[in-house]
């Protein structure tokens, strides 16, 4: 039977433990009497005593009210009590020397012998740590031996995290978990024991999970490599062993945690890649106390870049969106959670031009960053007018401010789906694109953009929709088995666009290394069978057909023949056709008006004359394109 905590606790209060420290001090003093005088005690300290006894436990209990050393619960000791018993006793006892010489002076002898005073400092401060820990092995053996059908736990890495998270399985009499090993990469640590618990090596990770029938991997480490830990969670996954990993802030911050504090490994960790090198001097030089607008900054990559740009002190954020909810939610977060107060919440549309020359007088940004856009495909697709309005029209609104009003630089956030585009989004960032290059041209602005493909974690992105249809059971729908997609997490695409912008000299698309394309019924399995579920079991995947103006594989032009390299490995220049802006923007004045008369065929014929290579897939606009 289970050892009930709440009953320990009830049996065992505080004055229990103060109680028996008195009694351990009290046998400890005697001892330390006859091994002073070899077991044989003169009877003039007989006579003393009573006194000295008195005295002695009257200084040990005041020094424990004091020090607590009765508060801590006894199952729990650790390195911090042993510490608090030696002072509080190291204390007691200097106490005890110094009233000793004060009853020399007025009474020419000493009460106690200085020599006893030091053996019962040792005896005591030996004897009271060694009960308590002795004490919490028994309860922890107890409490080990009632677990019945454990789950045996392996635990990744070997340093101080590791041995804490073992201690937090030990003591946590409501878990059924058992550590049965630690697990690292490396060699030096093999065969070693920490904590009487054996070390084995990354290499033999699948020999100990068979042999061990271990049921969880907790991860302790931090700053695993990424195709390590990709290793050990693969081999969980095909194995049906359960992967957890420590909360890293209250690892460090606290001695402990609680092992419901331990999180599932998510779908972003195995699609993360190294960190990503920035050049923090030049972006801290560029935006140090300058005025920063940033558009769709309520959005997931435009929050995000609020959080990148405080970094690096700018005088002043502007932070707009038309989304009134969220945006407050980036407000508040900015305020208490970064304390930056040099922020301006503005609620207004980009396509409105009198609003935004309104924002461009008042507060006359130096950066603008241009995350604000319409991104979802089937929707656009059925609603080209709004596309054209927002992506087109508000970038158009908002880049000829920056020009007018005197920005130093515009960076635009653009997608992978403007390469080839096979539907009405895709085309209208790709026009959107060929407008900020042409006003590059000649202009003291630096206009540059961005693209990259899909975002981990975005609003609308896929992985929040999987994890969400997970949640309630299922089932996970994947538009077709051979789709594929490039994915980089939210914090990597914001750093790589302050990283271009910050080296763009005008003119430029930069394109971001996206690493390698993903097969999205990959991603739905990954990310079921992380759940702790099945694919095809406890959750099913249906196949629905790819969605009008969806393509199997997106494109990203970062071939050599392309593609112009930069200083950053994972940041490339786009090669592409050069538009004259005197010949481009009455095109794309065309398309703005046609945009107001909502005649969809007409308007989508007129984006194919602007981008030709605007093919439409799986789309009813592809009768456009049969000629």
């Amino acid at each position: 039977m289970r050892l009930n905590i709440n009953i320990l606790r009830r049996i065992t209060p505080r004055w229990v433990v103060f109680f028996i420290d008195i009694c351990i001090c009290l046998i400890s003093l005697i001892l330390a009497y006859y091994l002073r005088f070899n077991f044989s005690i003169p009877s003039r300290e007989v006579d003393k005593l009573p006194i000295v006894v008195i005295t002695v436990l009257s200084f040990r209990a005041l020094s424990f009210y004091i020090g607590k050393t009765y508060a801590g619960m006894v199952r729990h000791t650790g390195t911090k009590d042993v510490i608090r018993i030696f002072i509080t006793l190291l204390i007691s006892s200097a106490s005890l020397i110094f009233a000793n010489l004060i009853y020399l002076h007025f009474y020419d002898k000493y009460l106690i012998p200085t020599s006893i005073i030091i053996i019962d400092f040792f005896i005591t401060t030996f004897t009271l740590s060694f009960s308590r820990l002795f004490l919490k092995n028994i309860f922890l053996e107890f409490n080990t031996a009632t677990r019945k059908e454990s789950n045996n736990v392996l635990i990744y890495g070997s340093s101080d995290l590791a041995l804490i998270t073992k201690k937090t399985v030990d003591r946590d009499s409501k878990s059924n978990y058992r550590v049965v090993g630690f697990i690292d990469h490396h060699t030096k640590m093999k065969g070693s024991k920490i904590d009487g618990v054996r070390v084995y090596h990354l290499k033999n990770l699948k020999k100990i999970l068979d042999e061990k029938k271990v049921s969880v991997v907790i991860i302790s480490e931090k700053g695993m490599s990424i195709n390590r830990k990709n290793y050990v969670i693969e081999t969980c996954l095909n194995r049906d062993v359960e992967i957890k990993t420590i909360p890293y802030v209250s690892s460090l911050i606290s001695d402990s945690f609680s092992l419901n504090q331990l999180k599932n490994i998510r779908i972003e960790d195995l699609l993360e890649r190294p960190e990503i090198k920035m050049d923090k001097d030049g972006i801290r030089k560029s935006l140090l106390n300058k005025t920063i607008l940033i558009t769709g900054a309520a959005g997931s990559i435009g929050s995000e870049l609020v959080r990148q740009v405080i970094k690096f002190l700018p005088k002043k954020i502007l932070l707009l969106d038309i989304a009134e909810s969220p945006l407050y939610d980036i407000e508040l977060e900015v305020r208490e959670h970064f304390k930056f107060n040099d922020i301006e919440i503005i609620i207004g549309d980009i396509r409105n031009k009198n609003f935004i020359d309104s924002v461009f007088i008042e507060y006359k940004p130096d950066f603008v960053y241009h995350a604000a856009a319409y991104k979802h495909v089937p929707m656009m697709e059925n609603h080209p007018n709004q596309a054209i309005n927002t992506n087109i029209k508000g970038t158009k609104i908002l880049a000829e401010a920056s020009l007018k009003y005197k920005s130093q630089k515009f960076v635009m956030i653009s997608t992978d789906k403007a390469v080839n585009p096979t539907n009405v989004m895709g085309a209208s960032k790709r026009i959107a694109e060929i407008l900020v290059q042409a006003l590059s041209k000649n202009s003291e602005t630096k206009f540059v953009t961005t693209r990259f493909g899909n975002v981990l974690g975005s609003n609308g992105s896929v992985i929040p929709r999987f994890r969400k249809q997970i949640e309630t059971g299922g089932p996970v729908t994947v538009t077709d088995p051979e789709i594929t997609r490039y994915f980089m997490t939210i914090p990597e695409a914001c750093q790589l666009v302050l990283e271009a912008g910050n080296m763009g000299e005008g003119g430029e698309v930069f394109i971001f290394d996206m690493g390698k394309p993903v097969k999205i019924i990959h991603l739905a399995k990954k990310m079921i069978s992380l759940s702790g579920l099945k694919p095809g079991k406890d959750i099913q995947i249906n196949i629905t057909g790819l969605r009008p103006g969806e393509k199997l594989y997106e494109e990203l032009l970062a071939n050599k023949e392309n593609t112009l390299p930069t200083y950053h490995s994972q940041i490339m220049i786009a090669k592409l056709k050069e538009y004259d802006i005197n010949k481009i923007l009455p095109e794309i004045n065309i398309l703005i008006e046609k945009a107001e008369t909502n005649d969809k065929f007409n308007i989508v014929k007129k984006m194919k004359e602007i981008v030709p290579e605007f093919i439409s897939k799986n789309s009813v606009y592809e009768i456009l394109d049969i000629n």
